[in-house]
Parts: C-alpha cells; sequence; structure tokens
C-alpha cells in the first residue's frame, strides 16, 4: 500500500509542480480562470474529506478494539462523505461546463479538470475500497483502505489551497 500510496503523490506532485510552473508563466490568465471557481463548494469539500478522513481514522481504531460493527458504520459514514464530495464536484464541474469552461479552454483550466479529474478517480476508488473493507472489517484491510482514503485527503488538501486560493 504504501508504495502505491507514495506513486500516487509523486504522480500529483509532478502534476501541481508543472501547474505552479505555468502559473508563473501567465499569472494573468490564472488570476482570472481562478476567479470563476468555486472556492465556497471547494472549502465545504475540503471540511468533507477531513471528516472522512476522521471517520475511518475512528474506524481503525475501533475494529482494532474489536468493536467491528462499529468500525462498520465509521467506514460506511467515510464512504458517504466521498459520495457527498462527489456529489459536489459534480455539480461545480456542470457549472462550469455550462458557462462553456471545458479542458480545452486554456492551461489553467486544463490542469484544473487534469487535477481534480485525476483526484475524484481516487475519491471514487477510495469509497468502493472503505465499502468492501467494511462488509467485514478486519484490522490489516481496515488500515490499508485508511491508509488509501488518508492519501486521497492529503492530496485534496494540496489541490485545495493551489488551485483555488494560491493567488
Amino acid at each position: 500500500m504504501w508504495v502505491l500510496i507514495l506513486s500516487e503523490i509523486a504522480v500529483f506532485s509532478a502534476c501541481l509542480l508543472v501547474f505552479l510552473v505555468l502559473r508563473l508563466t501567465d499569472p494573468v490568465t490564472f488570476a482570472t480562470s481562478q476567479d470563476q471557481l468555486h472556492r465556497l463548494s471547494a472549502g465545504i469539500n475540503t471540511a468533507v474529506l477531513v471528516t472522512s478522513g476522521y471517520a475511518a481514522a475512528r474506524a481503525l481504531a475501533l475494529v482494532r478494539d474489536g468493536a467491528a460493527s462499529r468500525a462498520r458504520l465509521w467506514l460506511l459514514g467515510a464512504a458517504g462523505l466521498g459520495v457527498v464530495f462527489l456529489a459536489l464536484k459534480t455539480v461545480e464541474y456542470a457549472d462550469a461546463v455550462s458557462q462553456g469552461i471545458g479542458v480545452d479552454t486554456n492551461s489553467f483550466f486544463t490542469f484544473y479538470y487534469l487535477l481534480t479529474g485525476f483526484h475524484a478517480a481516487h475519491v471514487v476508488a477510495g469509497v468502493i475500497i472503505l465499502i468492501l473493507v467494511a462488509i467485514r472489517p478486519q484490522p490489516e484491510p481496515v488500515q490499508a483502505g485508511s491508509q488509501f482514503w488518508h492519501m486521497v485527503d492529503l492530496v485534496w488538501v494540496l489541490l485545495f489551497p493551489i488551485i483555488y486560493l494560491l493567488q
């Protein structure tokens, strides 16, 4: 699991580095494009994912203490919050597309869709993993699922300020 997590963080880091370099080459386009994003929705999504990370950590502690049925509820809660994240992100994408903003609008939006879309794919994978380990919660699978979910959280905690807030 650690090899997967480190490789995923490396990929996201490389993409973020390219994004930041491109920002330096065209700060006006990046600033005006960034102003079209839903910062409030992204902020809410940050709280949603951080809360889901807490739920996954709680599940791990519970399953280690032998409370598998309670751990299951926390895992499903974490997965449910992942679905909330995806719903908010879908609304954000739909609004951008309705304004004619696509992956080919400019380099900011190319990387916006690339980074947030790749992250959303990881959220989908994480939700599936959390549901699968919730079926029969055991310490090792719950730990691996929680580790993956925390990587998803960490990536968003990096994406959010760089894409939505950094001026």
